[in-house]
């Protein structure tokens, strides 16, 4: 009898083991899940700091790959992939458009700081009420919106005017979060319409009714899409997106609306929004994929006026494949119902 059980349970681990997707010879995974170690940053320390590291680096992807980007019942780091689907999700989805395609920005580029870096004023030129208090650590080389994919010399692009200009500064070592509005660096320094900081570390949101560098009162580093998660092979945390029309209101995480429509089928600032479950995503790119998994399971926040179903993407020519995102339409994803106890 003992024999038989023993067999049986070596038969049964053998079967468990065939069945398990493969990964190459680089790690990397090959199927259409993502391991579990894929899915999740390695539990790693983070490496030594010792001047500020663009985002588009290999060094960077060692340090965001060891970083955990707020607690993780944040919000940011919720799997809303349970979640009931919101009674007008529908209307909603129709409202944006629901043959419209999946789009993305090459805009949110960083800059990664040491716990030491110095700083600076920035003088505070349209929302000095709905800002944090300076000095901000704001390194030299701190890229702004639009660049490198712009082209040019960053000092030069940093002169210039026009556009949203987001400028965003990550401490990991102090766990914190420095992001500007407008952001322009001049020959008497730097300067922004609206600056916020934001603890990486708490579940603390901004006071109800300000706005943050973004229209909803939302972070915007933890939504972008980045390299060393593409790499994973899943994006593991909630996306922003932005749409045309959006409603006179807002749903926590968002502390603010930028809108004076009421109409109810317009999505609120900080609706969220997923990609249905049952969406087929094996025949897309790679990193295309690592997109879609998490817009399955983290979903993205509706966090500003813009063109419809852009989400953000960090300017890094090393993500590949995500023109094929254009193949998802609205109508392949749901508002869920994040408020329902």
């Amino acid at each position: 009898m003992k024999a038989r059980f023993l067999f049986a349970l070596l038969f049964g681990a053998v079967i468990v083991l065939a069945l398990l997707p493969r990964t190459s010879s680089a790690g990397k995974f090959t199927g259409t899940e993502p391991t579990k170690d894929e899915a999740s940053p390695p539990a790693a320390k983070l490496p030594p700091i010792k001047s500020p590291v663009l985002f588009n680096t290999p060094e960077a992807d060692r340090i965001l790959s060891a970083m955990q980007v707020f607690p993780k019942d944040n919000p940011w780091n919720q799997d809303i992939s349970k979640l009931p689907v919101l009674k007008n999700s529908r209307q909603i989805i129709a409202a944006i458009g629901a043959n419209g395609p999946l789009a993305f920005n090459w805009d949110m580029c960083f800059v990664i700081v040491p716990p030491d870096q110095k700083r600076v004023a920035v003088r505070l030129t349209q929302y000095p009420g709905e800002s944090d208090p300076g000095p901000y650590p704001v390194p030299d080389i701190t890229p702004v919106e639009g660049w490198p994919i712009s082209g040019g010399r960053l000092d030069l692009y940093q002169r210039a005017t026009g556009g949203d200009r987001h400028a965003i500064v990550v401490d990991p070592m102090g766990g914190m979060l420095y992001e500007f509005y407008q952001a322009r660096r001049t020959t008497d320094g730097w300067e922004a319409a609206q600056a916020s900081v934001f603890n990486l570390r708490s579940n603390g949101l901004r006071p109800d009714g300000w706005t943050s560098s973004d229209a909803a009162g939302l972070p915007i580093f933890p939504a972008i899409v980045r390299h060393d998660e593409c790499e994973r092979g899943i994006v593991n945390h909630a996306m922003r997106v932005t749409v045309d029309r959006t409603r006179r209101a807002y749903v926590h995480p968002a502390t603010h609306y930028a809108s004076h429509l009421t109409d109810p089928n317009l999505p609120r600032m900080g609706e969220r929004l997923r990609l249905r479950k049952d969406f087929d995503i094996s025949r897309f790119p790679p990193h295309a994929q690592a997109v879609l998994r998490g817009l399955k399971k983290y979903g993205m926040f509706v966090a500003d006026n813009g063109g419809n179903w852009r989400i953000s993407v960090a300017p890094d020519t090393r993500i590949q494949g995500l023109h094929e995102l254009r193949r998802v339409k609205g109508s392949d994803f749901e508002v869920v119902d994040t408020e329902q106890k």
